[in-house]
């Protein structure tokens, strides 16, 4: 088995990732209730008793719905940042001394042979994080719940063979819709959410010859769709010269609902463009 990852769900209804290689099982957050979550793995030939470890993103609910429980019945240690810690301790009830494992931002951890490292990014939690995970030569990150892609997030990601992104929303149906504007200025605000145009903009500039796919992650229920999502990052990529075929790179949906098919990442031997 080579490095390989399945987004179980992903949007404001919860989000939860599983990434995999031959010697280790881990997921990102559980922010679904623990029995959902242990169906979404069903579905895709998982137990919870095979997973290694979780790696926490941030504290919002989103993201840690069913963490504790999860946690709790399969008895699996927890991975986040001191300061994440301290935001969702009250909400995720008691942990094992032995499962409360602090990874500092910016930290790299081995699970066998399939190294992780965490990055900051920007968004309004204590201290978010997104990860990379590298198996030999291959490289997956997932990148979501940021206000903008700062140069530190882009040299994390760069070179990525493939990319779980953000495309929260488009901006105009966002501006349209019925959020109070005190919620639509943070989630288009430094500290809230990728809009499908940033989106496309951030691809052009981490995207490379040994990037095959991206997947479009996160989108909002009220002000995305699958569709709108890839053809504005689409055209925005087009529009900076990142003509592409589909051989080549491809974008991808993720669902609230059901998990992505496994998606084996394989290094690509090519120069980078």
């Amino acid at each position: 088995m080579s490095l390989r990852f399945s987004v179980l769900s992903s949007g404001s209804t919860g989000n939860v990732t599983v990434i995999q290689n031959e010697n280790a099982t881990v997921m990102i957050d559980v922010g679904l209730s623990c029995k959902r979550t242990e169906q979404l793995l069903a579905e895709q030939g998982l137990s919870g008793s095979q997973i290694d470890g979780i790696l926490v993103t941030h504290e919002h609910s989103d993201h840690i719905k069913g963490l504790g429980a999860f946690a709790r019945k399969h008895k699996v240690p927890i991975y986040a940042n001191e300061s994440t810690w301290g935001a969702l301790e009250k909400h995720v009830g008691t942990i094992a001394e032995e499962n409360r494992i602090v990874m500092q931002t910016g930290e790299a951890r081995d699970f066998n042979d399939l190294r992780v490292e965490s990055y900051g990014i920007s968004h309004d939690a204590a201290e978010p994080v997104g990860y990379c995970f590298y198996d030999g030569e291959t490289k997956l990150s997932v990148t979501t719940d940021l206000g903008y892609m700062s140069d530190k997030v882009k040299e994390a990601i760069i070179d990525s063979n493939v990319l779980v992104m953000e495309s929260n929303h488009d901006v105009q149906m966002l501006r349209m819709g019925r959020y109070p504007w005190n919620t639509k200025r943070r989630i288009l605000g430094d500290l809230g959410h990728l809009s499908n145009e940033a989106a496309g903009e951030a691809l052009c500039e981490v995207v490379t010859g040994n990037t095959s796919r991206a997947y479009l992650a996160h989108l909002s229920l009220e002000h995305n769709m699958k569709d709108l999502a890839r053809m504005t990052v689409k055209d925005v990529m087009e529009d900076h010269g990142h003509f592409f075929k589909e051989s080549e790179f491809q974008l991808r949906d993720t669902h609230a609902e059901q998990p992505t098919e496994w998606d084996i990442v394989h290094a690509k031997t090519v120069m980078q463009r």
